[in-house]
């Protein structure tokens, strides 16, 4: 088989191609902006960004987390965290407490709206799995996945 006739498939696999189709990079970046776009109807509805969702979600899961853990379940800097959380802050959803046993450490918890708010960002998630059209294996894979390719890129994997 010529170079030229190889499935693309195939043509993924070379290394140094400059073709755009054989980029992982831009089909994450391609599924990564179209699956953003298609939360922002819905997070609208709730009047969150996505990177406010996500910082709900982690304390719908945790309600009261030091900015520290919060940053480090994002993969967020704490000068990109605390924007957010002064905007949801600013708009009732959680607040920041020095904690006692540590001046130097702030929790975040939620706010009686913020976890109100939970009960209206539950379809959120099946409205987003059902865009996808993913079967449940299909979602674990690709998870799987894009986790191990963060792991690698990212330098954070055992040795």
């Amino acid at each position: 088989m010529t170079p030229s006739s190889e499935p693309a498939t195939e043509s993924a696999t070379r290394e140094g191609s400059l073709l755009l189709d054989d980029q992982l990079c831009f089909a994450l970046y391609a599924a990564s902006r179209a699956v953003t776009a298609r939360y922002r109807p819905l997070l609208d509805e709730l009047g969150l960004t996505y990177p406010q969702y996500l910082v709900m979600l982690v304390l719908w899961e945790r309600d009261s987390i030091s900015v520290r853990d919060l940053g480090s379940a994002l993969q967020l800097e704490s000068s990109t965290l605390s924007p957010l959380l002064k905007r949801l802050e600013a708009g009732g959803l959680l607040r920041r407490e020095r904690r006692r046993d540590d001046e130097r450490s702030v929790a975040i918890r939620l706010t009686e709206a913020g976890a109100e708010l939970r009960d209206r960002a539950g379809d959120v998630p099946l409205a987003i799995g059902e865009a996808m059209g993913l079967t449940p294996r299909q979602d674990a894979q690709a998870k799987q996945l894009l986790r191990l390719l963060t792991t690698n890129v990212t330098g954070n994997h055992p040795h």
